[in-house]
């Protein structure tokens, strides 16, 4: 395990940071009402979209370096500590249902594992060894990204885990919240989104973390745009494994064709419930093979399919 730096010298960083620094004018926040801190904390995360907005240029250009090693069968591994790598997992949890990911296609890696997920793991967050260790178990190749966050700037875990793949020839994006931090040097796209100061000195879940979480939000959501898995904005790649998600693919069926439900019903029948599937039945006048032919020989793009069935 790496050695952390002394306390004086840990102090002296946080002291420089921008998302660690304490704000005189809230010292007496704790004698004011309720509905007063509500108000201040609203207006607090009001600024976080414009800080967002001004980093969308940088965004954007990752998430078409992101989509491209992924349309080569490349993945999207997400590596942060404490409450950035909690981010983390949850936007790769929530891909394979709403996107119809493969396992392991979207990997969310948190510094101690998944006991981290519910508590603190003590000292994982300054090992940059534990970071390396945690690609190598998943072998990492070339053809993968990974996207370390942290709102410092500076953890070990983050900031070791987009060193390593980087080394490794994987694509590397930094997303931070302070200026100037290691995380975004270390990474081919560095995205800093600077939030400032918490109302909470130092409580990065605030509005860092919400600015966390938009950006990884737009880096697997549009990523997943551009991999043909959605039909305008209909999620058409949806995987039905409960009665509300079989009754959404019935929805989504249904404002994508326009179909009668009985139509439907039948549809998604011949296509074993596959949303995009059924949807090239009804447009293209085509059977359940030749829809999923159509659809192979496209990498999945509806679209795509689309288009060739009428050419």
């Amino acid at each position: 395990m790496t050695s952390t730096p002394h306390h004086p010298d840990l102090r002296s960083q946080l002291e420089t940071l921008t998302t660690e620094a304490f704000r005189p004018e809230l010292a007496e926040i704790d004698q004011s009402p309720t509905l007063d801190i509500a108000r201040v904390m609203n207006g607090e995360d009001a600024a976080v979209a414009a800080a967002v907005a001004e980093r969308l240029p940088e965004i954007a250009a990752a998430v078409d370096a992101v989509a491209a090693r992924m349309a080569r069968g490349g993945r999207l591994i997400y590596a942060g500590a404490g409450n950035a790598g909690r981010l983390g997992v949850l936007d790769a949890s929530e891909c394979p249902p709403t996107f119809n990911t493969a396992p392991g296609q979207v990997v969310g890696l948190i510094a101690g594992g998944a006991e981290a997920m519910v508590t603190s793991v003590e000292g994982a967050e300054d090992s940059a060894e534990l970071a390396r260790a945690d690609l190598d178990a998943l072998g990492l190749t070339a053809d993968d990204s990974v996207v370390g966050v942290s709102a410092s700037g500076r953890t070990p875990y983050a900031v070791g885990a987009v060193e390593h793949a980087r080394a490794r020839g994987a694509l590397t994006v930094g997303l931070a919240c302070n200026r100037g931090s290691a995380l975004a040097a270390a990474a081919e796209h560095g995205v800093e989104v600077v939030t400032g100061p918490e109302l909470i000195t130092g409580s990065t879940r605030l509005k860092a973390g919400t600015a966390q979480k938009l950006v990884l939000n737009m880096i697997s959501t549009i990523t997943m745009i551009r991999l043909g898995k959605t039909y305008g904005n209909l999620m058409v790649d949806v995987r039905a494994s409960n009665e509300k998600l079989r009754a959404r693919s019935r929805r989504i069926v249904a404002l994508a064709t326009g179909a009668p439900d009985d139509a439907i019903e039948r549809a998604l029948t011949a296509t074993d419930g596959e949303v995009k599937h059924a949807i090239l039945t009804l447009l293209a006048d085509v059977d359940g093979p030749t829809a999923a032919r159509l659809l192979e020989d496209s990498g999945g793009h509806l679209r795509a399919a689309l288009a060739a069935a009428r050419g």
